[in-house]
């Protein structure tokens, strides 16, 4: 078999049917996925129960979507600086 360069690749698999690039790219997209780390359940679970309780118990207000956006916004441009 002839070793195909990435651009080589791409093309080639841009030039299939549209049922056999979504195969292809199902296929790539799993191969990306690395083994779920045993204890990631677990954090996730326990996370999600403390917020949930601060938000029960007054300790943390919610904030609309478009603050913490504005806010996240803010940091980053604050850390390029």
């Amino acid at each position: 078999m002839v070793a195909m360069s990435t651009d080589e690749l791409r093309k080639a698999a841009l030039t299939l049917p549209l049922d056999e690039r979504a195969k292809l790219a199902c296929e790539l997209l799993r191969s990306l996925d690395e083994p779920a780390d045993a204890d990631a359940d677990a954090a996730w679970i326990e996370t999600i129960e403390r917020r949930a309780r601060e938000l029960a118990d007054g300790s943390v207000q919610p904030v609309e979507w478009e603050e913490a956006r504005h806010r996240i916004a803010q940091r980053l441009r604050e850390r390029r600086q």
